[in-house]
């Protein structure tokens, strides 16, 4: 019995974000908790009640929650004690008292540790990644939902799998990640599609990502689906979402009547159901269109958006003042109950129970304001050693491809100077042997002569300006780029980091040796960038594709032939949409699926510890971004990667 119930609670868990109150489920659900013979039963009813009021009445769902928890405990029943912290958290998030929301999951993610029981913290996970999603500490948000995810692999309910899906997405569209965002989001609707459900919250959240593409017609499109499945469906709280974003959205093209219709039904909604966040969404856009029509509506809206900011992000005060007022009605009770016999000394003890009020409310808000600065002088202090130690990392970065660059152009300046200390030392024999001729009168011979000293002297001023070109890159490279953009030659730039990073790494491991290949579109010619940044990116993407077959080399020995492969192209159907390809394509093990999403971001490294910083494809991806271009990867375990750089051709 309790195992059919834990699985019906996970399949609660996966559709709870769109889960809505019915009568039929709470009835039977009063039906269960009335004939519950054990008191097992009586907790798992109650929990049952917890979820089906969690949208519609916070204060029951609490209520049957705390009761679930209580007798839980009593028993030692530790399932209990975890799916009641859990779901009454769900529902403490949403009425916006986030520290109690902590507070309550990390006390079921430890109960659940302790028991062995993690694999029922799905709704525990979910609900601590929605409080640090609300504080906008996405790391962490994306933490929770990703073990939130991978729970879901492991019991294999697709529907809760979605919703895992649909959260991922929704912190990647918050940090502006678009590409990630609607990954996950068109996963999740193809899980729900396979379900034969709808999920309204993936249709706001796609609306968003196409609004932020420059996508309005789609983004509307999106939004209205979300509202008339979450009205179908009577799920209330993507109702709020989704007139808050229709709200948001006639605001930005201009419609402020349709704004203020959209933004008023999405605070009348949140206020039905309690829900702080979409409120306070609602009142702040409701301020904002006001502002110009009528300035006292403005500002009343003002006031309940900010006061339900308060009551989100505030350090407490509210619930201390709270328990202050509650204290002071049972004394003012007993006071009145005493009224007869202390009339004379009535209004002196109030005075004094005001006044000692007071102080306590001084005391506590002057105590919190003071550990309010502490926290704030060592979140400084902490954020100073962050970019600190940023600046640092990415120093360091950049000096380890100035260091790998430095053996390459020693190898490849090496040539040229060899070139002119031969001709030089040539030339100087025939200036003698020219004398000589001089002497005899031989002036043909000291012509042809002469000639041979011309040809020597035009090949040392070609060597010594191979050689000043190579040290001009070099310094190029090692300075700060100064963001101004000029003409450069793609297939030059490329051809000459492919030769200076396999020569840097030849100078440092002699037995390293690798297959070149290069494929250059003459049609490229010349586009306007960044050169010393673009060089930056390139070298990195071949050093990686130099890693990756040496690793490769290693494990496989003689029978394995190292390959590296440089091509660009230039491709486009029309004058304005013509794009430059630089692909770098290495034979090696290639990229393990499990981690390909995170290659991009800042400080993730398949090298071991010490080899990589995780720097290196994090600002080459930006790099390329800042260039209006793209950077993807094509990859396949055991056969290798392909790194393709896309840059716009500007006019």
């Amino acid at each position: 019995m309790i195992s059919k119930f834990i699985f019906f609670i996970l399949l609660l868990t996966g559709c709870c974000k769109g889960f809505s109150q019915t009568r039929p489920a709470i009835d039977s659900l009063y039906r269960q908790l009335t004939i519950a013979k054990d008191d097992t039963s009586r907790i798992n009813a109650m929990i049952g009640l917890c979820i089906q009021y969690r949208l519609g009445n916070s204060d029951s769902a609490i209520f049957y929650g705390e009761q679930a928890f209580q007798l839980s405990q009593k028993i030692n029943y530790p399932t209990g004690e975890i799916l009641a912290l859990s779901f009454m958290g769900l529902t403490i998030v949403q009425l916006g008292d986030l520290p109690k929301a902590l507070e309550m999951g990390f006390k079921a993610l430890q109960t659940a540790k302790s028991n062995n029981l993690e694999n029922i913290t799905s709704p525990t996970l979910n609900h601590l990644g929605e409080v640090y999603l609300i504080l906008k500490d996405y790391p962490k948000a994306l933490y929770y939902f990703e073990k939130q995810k991978n729970l879901y692999e492991t019991i294999e309910i697709n529907e809760g799998f979605g919703y895992a899906l649909y959260d991922l997405g929704n912190v990647y569209e918050e940090m502006n990640q678009l590409d990630s965002a609607r990954h996950y989001e068109l996963q999740a609707y193809e899980f729900f599609r396979k379900s034969d459900r709808e999920e309204p919250l993936v249709f706001k959240t796609l609306g968003n990502i196409e609004m932020k593409s420059g996508k309005p017609v789609k983004a509307l499109s999106y939004y209205k689906q979300s509202l008339q499945i979450a009205i179908q469906n009577n799920e209330r709280r993507a109702t709020c979402y989704a007139y808050n974003k229709l709200a948001e959205f006639f605001k930005k093209i201009n419609q402020p009547d349709s704004a203020i219709y959209y933004a008023q039904k999405g605070l009348d909604e949140s206020t039905a159901i309690a829900q702080k966040k979409s409120l306070q969404e609602a009142a702040a856009l409701l301020s904002g269109l006001y502002e110009q029509k009528d300035a006292k509506e403005s500002l009343r809206y003002l006031k309940i958006a900010d006061a339900y900011k308060d009551s989100l992000f505030g350090a407490g005060n509210l619930q201390a003042i709270q328990v202050i007022i509650n204290q002071q009605a049972e004394h003012q009770k007993e006071i009145e109950d005493s009224r007869t016999r202390y009339q004379n000394n009535l209004k002196l003890y109030a005075l004094f129970a005001g006044l000692g009020i007071l102080l306590l409310v001084a005391v506590i808000l002057y105590r919190n304001n003071r550990q309010k600065q502490k926290a704030n002088k060592i979140l400084e202090a902490t954020l100073g050693n962050l970019k600190s130690a940023q600046s640092q990392l990415i120093q360091s970065e950049k000096m380890a491809s100035l260091g790998e660059l430095t053996a390459g152009i020693a190898h490849e300046i090496q040539n040229p100077l060899n070139f002119v200390n031969n001709f030089s030392e040539v030339s100087n024999e025939l200036i003698d042997e020219i004398m000589e001729e001089v002497s005899k009168g031989n002036y043909e011979e000291v012509k042809a002569l002469a000639g041979d000293v011309k040809q020597n002297l035009e090949k040392i001023n070609h060597h010594g300006k191979r050689a000043d070109g190579i040290v001009k890159g070099m310094l190029q490279h090692s300075r700060s780029s100064s963001g101004q953009k000029e003409p450069t030659n793609i297939n030059a730039l490329a051809d000459e980091y492919l030769r200076l990073a396999y020569h840097g790494l030849r100078a440092k491991d002699k037995s390293f040796n690798a297959t070149l290949k290069t494929d250059y579109d003459e049609n490229t010619g010349s586009i306007s960038i960044i050169p010393q940044d673009i060089g930056r990116v390139i070298l990195n993407l071949i050093n990686n594709a130099f890693y990756a077959v040496d690793e490769k080399k290693k494990q496989m020995g003689d029978g394995y032939k190292p390959t590296v492969s440089v091509n660009t192209k230039k491709v486009g159907d029309k004058p304005g949409n013509y794009r430059i390809l630089i692909a770098v394509k290495d034979n090696g093990n290639g990229i393990p699926q499990k981690v390909l999403d995170k290659i991009f971001q800042p400080f993730f490294t398949t090298k071991p510890t010490g080899q990589g910083t995780g720097l290196g494809l994090s600002l080459a991806y930006d790099i390329v971004k800042a260039h209006g271009g793209g950077l993807k990867v094509e990859t396949k375990e055991g056969e290798g990667s392909e790194f393709i750089i896309q840059l716009p051709i500007n006019p």
